[in-house]
């Protein structure tokens, strides 16, 4: 799947939810992956624990390939154009929201943003399991950010009961209907969960297979943290079906990614999918020679109904291989990257 746009990732959470310590488990554990960070101040990554190749003004830049940037909020929008810069080489971009600006405008700020080698990837709400309640006293306005989330991080299990735990799951479930949430300690989160590692050839080349055994790997040594779906369709999709599906997701999924036939539709093109939260982008290229047609997909979360989520997908499946669709097309068309 080809994705020449830079992901954008907002990490979220009051004081002591973990943000430093996930974000250094990010750059830690980035499998191959290019990772420009962004935070309020230097003092929140380990520069100690990394090679440190060179600092210019408000950049610092990793032996491994990371960069990492000092900014303010008036600031962000030109860190970012630096960051998305192609001799750059990043691959995703992580924003510490929490210094700089409330997470609510840096979302606006993103979607919003005429820069196009960036998209919106998502926000992140990390929350401490042992001070939730003593956070939302003191912090009102979590309960608003929690109902913004893409995924919620729930940190410090460690540190928490069972009878606590089940009843900060429920009260989440109230805040953030839908929204999957991945428990944890120490910040310990599947870095596929936010991106992909960089693979040996370019995505463009990954089969489907290299998709699955990569999502195989990750689910070995995080086997607790998330929960996946692989989908293979051998029929063009429906694309106005395929649309509901994937505007009204079932609840629990975080990110999607694979490939799409549409038939008709599309007769000499493939559509790579890849969706992380409520984003959603699609890219179109040329059916590569030799590969047969087919959809296929792996759903990332936490708490999927697999059986719901296969028996939906395969709704997606047209009733009639043959006959195309170009009004339902459209639906399809407004979120293609050319």
């Amino acid at each position: 799947m080809v994705d020449r746009r830079i992901p954008v990732i907002l990490v979220a959470g009051f004081l002591g939810s973990g943000k430093t310590t996930l974000l250094n488990h990010l750059l830690a554990n980035r499998q191959g992956a290019r990772i420009g960070v962004v935070v309020n101040d230097f003092g929140s990554i380990a520069v100690d624990a990394m090679a440190v190749s060179g600092q210019v003004d408000t950049m610092m830049s990793f032996g491994n390939g990371c960069l990492c940037c000092a900014v303010d909020a008036s600031g962000l929008d030109a860190m970012l154009a630096k960051l998305s810069e192609a001799e750059a080489g990043i691959d995703v971009i992580v924003i510490e929201a929490s210094g700089l600006a409330e997470p609510r405008d840096l979302m606006r700020l993103m979607i919003a943003s005429e820069n196009p080698a960036i998209a919106y990837g998502g926000l992140v709400e990390l929350v401490d399991a042992a001070e939730f309640e003593a956070t939302r006293k003191r912090h009102p306005e979590l309960d608003e950010h929690l109902g913004f989330a893409d995924l919620v991080v729930l940190n410090k299990t460690d540190r928490a009961d069972e009878d606590t735990l089940a009843k900060l799951r429920g009260t989440i479930d109230e805040l953030a209907p839908g929204t999957p949430v991945i428990a944890t300690s120490h910040g310990r989160i599947d870095p596929t969960l936010f991106f992909d590692a960089r693979p040996r050839e370019r995505a463009g080349q990954m089969s489907f297979d290299d998709l699955r055994e990569e999502e195989h790997d990750h689910e070995h040594h995080f086997h607790t943290a998330y929960d996946s779906v692989a989908f293979t369709a051998e029929r063009p999709l429906d694309p106005r079906r395929l649309m509901d599906f994937l505007e009204q997701r079932p609840g629990g999924l975080y990110r999607i990614k694979g490939f799409l036939d549409f038939g008709p539709n599309g007769p000499r093109s493939r559509f790579g999918l890849h969706t992380v939260g409520s984003f959603i982008q699609l890219e179109r290229s040329a059916w590569p020679s030799g590969l047969p047609r087919r959809s296929e997909l792996v759903l990332i979360g936490s708490g999927i109904d697999a059986e719901a989520v296969t028996a939906r997908l395969e709704d997606c499946v047209a009733d009639d291989p043959e006959v195309a669709d170009e009004r339902g097309m459209l639906r399809v068309l407004r979120f293609i990257q050319d």
